[in-house]
């Protein structure tokens, strides 16, 4: 399952949940969001599994991957 690591007063992390809306990808389903903010597990995981202290972070597998518009064109590309 996509694991998208974010937290909720993110710009870009909203930018990332709203496409995944429109994509109709249903939470629990399709994707697990993993809250990310500063000092949390989620946030440790992100630096872990990346290398960087920075969201939104989608994981999918093998696939990492750090900004918004990367992510979006990912989703689109797979979902679409």
């Amino acid at each position: 399952m996509i694991k998208l690591y974010q937290f909720d007063s993110c710009p870009y992390c909203q930018k990332v949940v709203r496409s995944m809306e429109q994509l109709k990808l249903k939470a629990g389903k399709d994707f697990e969001l993993v809250e990310a903010s500063r000092n949390t597990k989620g946030r440790d995981e992100v630096v872990k599994l990346g290398g960087k202290s920075q969201v939104p972070f989608l994981v999918d597998g093998a696939n990492k991957l750090y900004e918004s518009d990367d992510i979006i064109a990912y989703l689109k590309q797979k979902f679409s």
